[in-house]
């Protein structure tokens, strides 16, 4: 992920609508209210959310939910708006939250009842606050695979660990571990979900380097333990994924280099390897099919494990195979192994081949996702959201075909993050525009160049959330989660705010 700090500055360079755009009638919805020329401007404020959390006085730039108990919130972002105020992070609990009634017919005709109905949102109060960094909370991660840790990166470099038991009775206990402090500022945290290495995150610097950490809460002494460290990106590390094995870790860089680290050596156990004797998959911009001008900005894994995607500057988007690790492959690689010593790039099983490099939007790729979607068999879909303000999704079993490109997703704003549904055909995406919406992906295809106003109809609109200031004025959602069934959206946002949704 980008620095929060220089978001607004790349939305401002988001391109200028063409003149027939500019033209065009967007119809938002019921809830627009139709003013004469003479009169003074009146601002409609409407919020979907069921459930708010308000304490933050400044932006929110991070959330992380709990991955055994999702309605464990952890939010956290800056104290205040001086340049030198603290990081600040909460923990909340979700459950609280009152579902809206589905209202019937009858109530449409009586605004005044159907709003009393409905409810007020639920004032949601804090557990726990993080506190002890000297700036801006940036990343947060539950450990796996039971979330027994909760970890914290900041813009001050410095990495937080804190115990979270979580008791079904009296919520949840948590208790500062300690910290490590070995980057100038942490861009990103992400857990890893190998069995085998419960409690171990990795993260990417502003320095670019990369470090894997396992927490353990019983050494005093020692409690975050460096398993890894990498130094191979020569600008900062932006985006950082596991394999769902959580055998390999993908890390790119603003320098437009790709590595795939052998963090536990199984990859090396199998003959496969770069010549760096690190990675098992190593690309940077000296290959000029996979140089991107500007850098790498995102990234997403198959949840397969056959492919990472990279995407960038110019709304480049690079797609690279990983090496199969499966037993039968693993043997298969052994035996070439014997016979020719390590692998070689032409080698299927050790990845690192470009498969597909796309560019259908036109800036930065700020966000992608992959999905498994239910046919048979089933379809992978990749999704990209960008700085243009348009979601893109490709059709990974057609040879990365544009699937459905929706320009003006969320108008002219920055598109800041994509996430399907596991292992469905429902897109999530959030916007510098401070809306939340879903998409259904099925059927359908490319809208037309105004798509502002007919994504609703033509692109699969299946339901929108609004809360959030918005609009540019300093409102944008940055982030969200939405468990594994989508059926609540909890919002971190520039205004400070975070919202609870539901489908």
């Amino acid at each position: 992920m980008a620095d929060p700090r220089d978001k607004e500055d790349r939305d401002d360079m988001a391109d200028m609508l063409d003149a027939d755009d500019a033209a065009e009638e967007i119809i938002q919805g019921d809830d627009d209210v139709a003013m004469d020329s003479d009169s003074d401007e009146e601002v409609i404020l409407q919020n979907d959310s069921i459930a708010y959390f308000d304490i933050p006085q400044d932006s929110l730039f991070s959330i992380a939910q709990h991955p055994v108990r999702p309605s464990l919130i952890a939010v956290g972002g800056a104290a205040g708006e001086e340049e030198d105020a603290p990081g600040a992070g909460w923990i909340f609990d979700t459950s609280s939250a009152q579902s809206r009634p589905v209202l019937p017919p009858s109530f449409a005709s009586d605004p005044a009842e159907a709003a009393k109905s409905n409810g007020q949102s639920t004032e949601l109060t804090s557990l726990h606050s993080l506190e002890g960094h000297s700036d801006s909370i940036n990343a947060l991660a539950w450990t796996l695979p039971q979330g027994e840790i909760l970890v914290s990166g900041g813009l001050d470099g410095r990495l937080r660990a804190w115990k979270t038991d979580v008791r079904p009775d009296s919520g949840v206990d948590v208790s500062f571990i300690g910290e490590s402090q070995e980057v100038p500022e942490v861009d990103w945290i992400q857990s890893c979900p190998s069995p085998a290495h419960p409690n171990t995150i990795a993260l990417g610097a502003s320095d670019g380097s990369v470090w894997v950490y396992t927490i353990d809460p019983s050494d005093k002494a020692n409690p975050l333990q460096i398993v890894q460290s990498y130094f191979l990106h020569t600008m900062p590390c932006t985006a950082g994924a596991w394999t769902p094995d959580g055998q390999l870790l993908a890390t790119v860089s603003e320098d437009s280099s790709l590595y795939v680290w052998d963090v536990w050596g199984t990859a090396a156990a199998n003959n496969i390897t770069a010549e760096n004797g690190m990675s098992v998959v190593s690309l940077t911009g000296e290959d000029q099919r996979f140089e991107v001008e500007g850098g790498l900005y995102s990234l997403a894994i198959d949840p397969r494990g056959a492919f990472v995607a990279a995407g960038g500057a110019g709304g480049a988007i690079k797609v690279v195979s990983l090496p199969r690790l499966t037993p039968a492959t693993q043997s298969q690689s052994q035996a070439r192994g014997a016979q020719r010593g390590n692998k070689t790039a032409a080698d299927p099983t050790s990845g690192g081949q470009i498969l597909a490099a796309m560019n259908t939007q036109s800036d930065n790729i700020e966000s992608l996702s992959v999905s498994l979607a239910s046919t048979t068999p089933p379809t992978v879909l990749l999704a990209s959201g960008s700085v243009d303000g348009s979601v893109c999704v490709y059709d990974a079993t057609r040879r990365f075909a544009v699937r459905r490109h929706i320009v003006g997703a969320h108008e002219d704003h920055s598109v800041v993050k994509v996430e399907f549904v596991r292992n469905s055909w429902m897109l999530t995406t959030c916007g510098m525009d401070g809306v939340v919406r879903r998409w259904d992906l099925r059927g359908g295809g490319v809208t037309g160049n105004n798509a502002a106003a007919t994504a609703a109809a033509d692109a699969g609109l299946q339901k929108e959330w609004r809360g959030h200031r918005g609009d540019g004025e300093g409102g944008g959602v940055l982030a969200f989660v939405q468990g594994e069934t989508g059926e609540r959206v909890v919002t971190a946002g520039d205004d400070g705010l975070a919202l609870v949704f539901e489908a």
